[in-house]
């Protein structure tokens, strides 16, 4: 598909890794963005509007998605809308049922025959394991909600793409780190804090590990699962989207001094602490890199400091009494 202009509809195309794809996208394809606009309307410029279709939707509503694909007709669909934040889904199993699994089967159900229908899975469908996840061997157990949802919107696309002659990817994707977050993961929250004046930062568990991709290494990731290597009609291929470097709590503090230039005092608050928290989630990414083309460019130094100096948050996500938070 490379070299070829496409039309690719994107569902939550203006949450974090959304919006940097669509950037990527729109300046060499024809891109609709299907979203809820839950983050606001002015996520993207004026210029940016000017070169793609904003369609606001919900993927829980199958007739506006059944209308939007009939109308669109596009060969690509790269589904991101979903309800992320694990404490999120904790508190409301129910909707993050409805989003992240009914809303997958209503798009499988308009999606054209044929189309390449790249889904935002997660490593969180993984078993807690201590060896970096491999998409053909590892065992796949997830350990909370939002797990459970991915998994099951992957079987939903393996069934649709085996009756409806889909060409589905999976792309489980890792920790996501950069300017522009959504969610209050744990990077925006100690920058958060830290931007308030605050010399302390209240935090729970340090001792897990994580794989962490930039947001600009995720968005070309999905580019190239969506655009290159050969995927055959009816077939559902799941593919680790991360970076194979894994980092505790504790390191990522220790990078975040780094970017602000001082030190700050860290304080467990149990209030804080996650009930359910696997202790190591990393990627092994030998299969995209081999089929698809595709390895992560940004080093972890380089992703926090971008956090840091161009944090770009949306008021919404810290709630309407942070404001915005602007790079200094």
């Amino acid at each position: 598909m490379t070299g070829h202009r496409s039309r690719i509809l994107i569902t939550g195309g203006s949450g974090f890794v959304g919006r940097a794809l669509v950037r990527l996208l729109s300046a060499e394809h024809e891109v609709l963005v299907f979203d809820a606009l839950t983050f606001g309307r002015d996520r993207f410029t004026p210029a940016e509007l000017g070169r793609i279709q904003l369609v606001e939707g919900d993927v829980r509503d199958t007739l506006a998605v059944a209308q939007t694909i009939a109308r669109f007709a596009p060969e690509i669909l790269i589904h991101l809308a979903a309800i992320h934040f694990i404490p999120h889904c904790e508190r409301d199993p129910a909707t993050a049922l409805a989003v992240n699994v009914a809303g997958t089967v209503n798009l499988l159900t308009a999606a054209p025959a044929g189309c390449r229908f790249v889904l935002a899975s997660s490593g969180a469908v993984y078993r807690p394991d201590e060896a970096p996840h491999r998409e053909d061997v590892s065992a796949l157990a997830p350990s909370d909600i939002y797990g459970l949802t991915k998994l099951q919107a992957e079987q939903f696309l393996r069934h649709f793409a085996g009756a409806r002659g889909i060409a589905g990817v999976a792309a489980r994707l890792f920790n996501v780190v950069g300017s522009g977050e959504t969610n209050p993961h744990l990077l925006p929250e100690v920058a958060m804090q830290l931007r308030t004046g605050d010399r302390e930062v209240r935090l729970g568990n340090l001792w897990p590990k994580r794989d962490y991709i930039h947001v600009e290494d995720a968005a070309a990731g999905f580019a190239a699962l969506a655009l290159r290597g050969d995927v055959a009609p009816g077939e559902m291929l799941a593919v680790n989207l991360g970076t194979s470097h894994q980092h505790s709590v504790a390191e990522m503090l220790d990078h975040m001094r780094q970017a602000a230039g001082f030190d700050f005092r860290v304080i467990q608050d149990p209030a804080r602490t996650r009930l359910v928290d696997r202790p190591f989630l990393a990627a092994d990414i030998d299969r995209i890199s081999e089929r698809f083309g595709w390895r992560p460019t940004w080093s972890i130094q380089e992703a926090v400091r971008d956090l840091w100096h161009h944090p770009d948050f949306s008021p919404r996500l810290f709630g309407p009494a942070a404001g915005p938070v602007v790079a200094t």
